[in-house]
């Protein structure tokens, strides 16, 4: 692989974090990939450097996109132990912040004027600092609180770059390793890619925020902050302060003031009337994204993030959320199934026995203490362990989903997420069915009903006349067929050859009861003949079954 100055350092770099972390075997393979780095040059860590603050420090320092990947690791207990996520997810609240003459230059360029001609107060110090940008409070002329987003000083070459680099390590995991094979590296990073550069894109947050806010108009208890458009660009986003802590922010004693439990059952309620109603849902809920306002409400900040679902989808999640809070894991594995896409290598019985498993074990524990969102992943976890390729929105609903549940029991303990499902998919079935019968929907199917009505006659005209002209043709295309066929060809040959033998053994056996001159072992010669082709053939196939069955097994 050739590689340029910059990619090749930061390559190095990559190579020595998978060793430093306890994947010295990808780091050699990268080693081993052509001329782009020496092995020597890789040098093994002390334990003491290679522990979970350390990975959050490193990923850090390794810039924004990597800073990213921490934040998203964080959500993820199905690929890293407690210990790392409790350390990485210092990295959704605690980033270090860029200078505020930066600041100055972006809101200048961006917003065409002074900060202090657009302002009438703008606090130089920021009230949070991410991977992606910094917030700082202010105040628009006529009194107005806000919020501004800046976005980092020339991140997007720096992120364009580090993709470049990524893509190419991820590309020679998908091509040189099982592990790249089964997970698909490169298919996971372009949605990765994706999710950045829509939140790179501050006017889609805006718009965003009024599509969600919108939604979620009929829940009184949930707050989305909106944007003020004429104060935000591509990079520059200026929106509603909303006066309030983060959740992970509440006292003791707070917690006794707050009315926890019906906050979290209508958070809950409105997360899945996102997903399985609306099609658009806010994707990062960790508890740093959301605050409880001075007046007991919730709030949703940083819709940078949404994932989105299709009419289709929206009925599988649903079904599939439903089974898995019901302790079902048979639907739940078929659901999953008929979702994905299926390797040659994929184990139907050994993934519905995993996921029966799966399910049987949170039954034991308790329904009440059914974690949805650590369920989702750890089914596609085993999913793709087994050579499923489940697509993209149930890994981000279950990262959403375990998100939520831990906002859920920080706002009350005793919140139940499987009956909250329980008890809203009745209400959620309602409005999907009110949903698909709007007016445009119903004029819809009824011209398509109209149209098979009207060609219907001719349709059926056509079918009896190949019929009654012996010219009705049924073609089945099969896409085993030639395996199908050879595998159907062995068995016929075991078969007449068996039938052969067994022959010879009868014909053997008549012989011997005719007297001739001709003996061999004291025995009719043909009739012992007979006997020794029937007992060497009969050998003969058993040696070929053995050998076919065993180089099969060995192939599976």
């Amino acid at each position: 692989m050739k590689l340029s100055t910059i990619h090749l350092k930061r390559y190095k770099e990559i190579a020595q974090l998978l060793w430093k972390y306890g994947r010295s075997d990808l780091a050699q393979q990268m080693a081993a990939d052509g001329d782009a780095i020496d092995a020597k040059e890789i040098k093994p860590a002390s334990p003491g450097d290679a522990s979970p603050e350390h990975l959050a420090d490193d990923l850090e320092a390794m810039g924004p996109t990597f800073v990213k990947l921490g934040q998203v690791l964080a959500g993820r207990p199905d690929l890293l132990p407690a210990p790392y996520l409790k350390a990485l997810a210092r990295l959704q609240d605690h980033v270090k912040p860029f200078p505020y003459e930066d600041v100055e230059q972006i809101v200048m360029a961006e917003l065409g004027v002074r900060i202090s001609k657009a302002f009438s107060a703008f606090d130089p110090e920021p009230i949070a600092a991410a991977s992606l940008g910094q917030v700082h409070a202010a105040a628009l002329r006529d009194g107005r609180s806000v919020v501004v987003k800046v976005q980092r000083p020339d991140i997007r070459k720096q992120i364009a770059e580090d993709f470049e680099v990524l893509e190419q390590v991820a590309g020679f995991f998908d091509a040189h390793t099982d592990v790249g094979r089964r997970h698909r590296f490169l298919s996971v990073l372009e949605e990765f890619r994706q999710t950045i550069h829509q939140e790179l894109n501050y006017e889609r947050e805006a718009q965003n925020l009024i599509t969600v806010g919108e939604n979620l108009k009929d829940f009184p208890l949930i707050v989305v902050p909106q944007p003020v458009s004429d104060y935000s660009t591509r990079c520059v986003l200026t929106m509603d302060r909303i006066e309030g802590r983060k959740i992970t922010k509440l006292g003791g004693i707070a917690r006794l003031d707050l009315k926890g439990a019906p906050l979290a059952d209508e958070l809950f309620k409105a997360y899945l009337r996102q997903v399985l109603i609306d099609g658009i849902f806010h994707a990062d809920p960790h508890p740093g994204n959301v605050f409880v306002t001075d007046d007991g409400h919730i709030a949703l900040l940083d819709l940078g993030m949404v994932g989105r679902t299709t009419p289709a989808m929206q009925e599988n999640l649903l079904k599939l959320l439903l089974a898995i809070s019901t302790g079902n894991g048979d639907d739940a594995a078929e659901l999953v199934i008929h979702m994905s896409e299926k390797s040659e290598e994929f184990d139907a019985v050994a993934f519905r026995r995993q996921i029966g498993q799966l399910v049987a074990q949170h039954q034991d524990q308790g329904l009440s203490q059914l974690n949805v969102g650590r369920t989702l992943l750890s089914l596609s976890r085993r999913a793709t362990d087994t050579g499923l390729f489940v697509p993209s929105e149930l890994t981000l609903l279950g990262k959403t989903m375990l998100q939520l549940d831990e906002v859920g029991r920080i706002l009350d303990p005793t919140f139940d997420a499987a009956a909250s499902v329980r008890r809203n998919v009745e209400a959620l079935m309602s409005q999907r069915m009110g949903k698909d019968m709007t007016k445009t929907n119903v004029v819809s199917s009824l011209l398509e009903m109209k149209g098979f009505m009207s060609h219907l006659p001719l349709r059926l005209n056509r079918i009896m006349d190949a019929v009654t002209n012996a010219e009705l043709e049924v073609r089945v295309k099969a896409v085993d067929a030639k395996m199908v066929m050879a595998g159907t060809q062995k068995i016929a040959n075991r078969i007449t050859t068996g039938l052969v033998l067994a022959a010879l053994i009868i014909g053997a056996s008549l012989l011997m009861r005719i007297e001739t001159r001709s003996r061999l072992f004291g025995y009719p010669t043909l009739a012992i003949l007979c006997f020794i082709t029937a007992a060497g053939g009969g050998i003969w196939l058993l040696i070929t079954i053995f050998l076919q069955d065993r180089k099969d097994s060995q192939k599976r």
